[in-house]
């Protein structure tokens, strides 16, 4: 039977793979109908109470599109709702969560040099803040501020500049850019659950039971929408974060987050115009380009310590520190990973530690036990390319010690 490390791995590549695909789906019908909302034509032609209609063309064949503001006189046999797209997402994304951040708080959710507080608690923090995230916009929206776009835009984008700050006086580095891309990313498909599909649901009611619908509801559901499609890029951005330590470990990675929104909004804001046939906004480009040779060199600033800090050792750790293999297992790490895993990389093109990540002393490659053992034990991945000459042997001794401290 396979190890129970490399089960688990498969599992959250299922997990990531279903959340890329959902996104995938997710993201591109909502891009597609904002470039139609966008590009609606008013003609002579138009059916009573259309708004526009456009046609298209794809795959070799025609389309015509006709938009209703509120609902057409009579109920379609075969509607097509849009919904489950961002619900998978969501629920695929909240999964890695809880298999990555939550399972392995220890390592990539808590920061002891920043907050030292147990794995529960740092779990609560983290889902209440999504929650409450959500209820704090929505109540915006609700408000007289939600009548001015550009005032609640502007309201927004100062809260999620402060959720940045914030998070990273709570989590690590990397778990900080997560969260605001989780924390965002709830606000949309929370839109589409609780606002979106529930007005269109009461529009349909309407139609059924012979009431002319409020046109409040579609122009309600029609500014989340537009909310969710300038905040999907900067989603994107956090998504990915993870894997780029001078986007999460520097000083400066919150002003980072929040210049990251102002490059996602002023890119939608060249496209929206583009469909929307207003012209051609070009100087967002300028000012997209400008905005990220900012956070470049901001990322240049002081870095953050190497993940799950080198001088103390995670609960889930000390397993592995007592392991009979763990001197071996160690010894091979420093001997053959260090100099690139260390705060000042010694091997020629490697000028930061990959991912963050420092193993060049013995509390860190404890901190480390499962990612080690599954890159350079399990896997070949690690040293890339076998650069530093790994033996079967040595890879055999992370495994018998990654085995040891994990009871298997």
């Amino acid at each position: 039977m396979p190890d129970y490390a490399i089960a688990y791995e498969w599992l959250m590549f299922a997990v990531r793979w279903l959340h890329v695909i959902t996104a995938i789906a997710w993201i591109g019908s909502s891009f597609y109908f904002i470039a139609l909302d966008l590009g609606l034509r008013k003609t002579p032609s138009l059916p009573p109470l259309a708004h526009g209609e456009e046609w298209q063309v794809h795959g070799g064949g025609f389309y015509h599109i006709q938009k209703y503001l509120v609902a057409p006189e009579f109920l379609p046999e075969h509607l097509t709702w849009f919904k489950w797209e961002s619900y998978w997402t969501w629920l695929s994304g909240f999964m890695l969560m809880v298999l990555i951040y939550y399972v392995g708080a220890d390592i990539y959710l808590i920061d002891r040099t920043v907050l030292d507080v147990p794995n529960w608690a740092a779990i609560l923090i983290s889902m209440a803040s999504i929650i409450v995230g959500f209820v704090v916009y929505n109540r915006l929206c609700k408000s007289p501020l939600g009548n001015s776009q550009n005032g609640l835009m502007l309201v927004l984008f100062v809260i999620l500049t402060a959720m940045a700050w914030g998070y990273t006086q709570l989590f690590t580095g990397r778990a900080a850019m997560l969260h605001m891309g989780a924390f965002t990313a709830s606000i949309m498909a929370a839109n589409v659950a609780m606002i979106i599909i529930p007005n269109q649901k009461i529009v349909v009611a309407d139609l059924k039971a012979g009431r002319v619908p409020d046109a409040k509801y579609g122009k309600i559901a029609k500014q989340r929408s537009l909310h969710n499609n300038y905040l999907t890029l900067p989603v994107i951005f956090f998504m990915l974060s993870s894997h780029y330590p001078l986007a999460f470990a520097t000083q400066w990675n919150w002003i980072i987050a929040s210049l990251i929104f102002l490059v996602g909004v002023v890119i939608r804001h060249y496209f929206n115009t583009r469909h929307a046939r207003k012209g051609n906004p070009h100087w967002t480009w300028a000012a997209a380009v400008i905005l990220f040779i900012v956070i470049a060199w901001l990322s240049s600033g002081p870095k953050l310590p190497g993940s799950a800090g080198e001088e103390v050792a995670s609960r889930a750790a000390e397993p592995f520190l007592r392991a009979e293999h763990f001197a071996a297992a160690s010894l091979t790490v420093q001997t053959r990973c260090a100099m690139c895993h260390t705060a000042e990389p010694v091997w020629p093109g490697v000028f930061e530690p990959p991912k963050n990540v420092i193993l060049d002393n013995d509390i860190a490659v404890a901190n480390h036990a499962k990612d080690i053992a599954m890159q350079a034990g399990y896997s070949h991945a690690m040293p890339p390319g076998n650069l530093t000459e790994m033996t079967a042997e040595e890879r055999q001794v992370l495994v018998e010690w990654f085995r040891e401290g994990s009871g298997q």
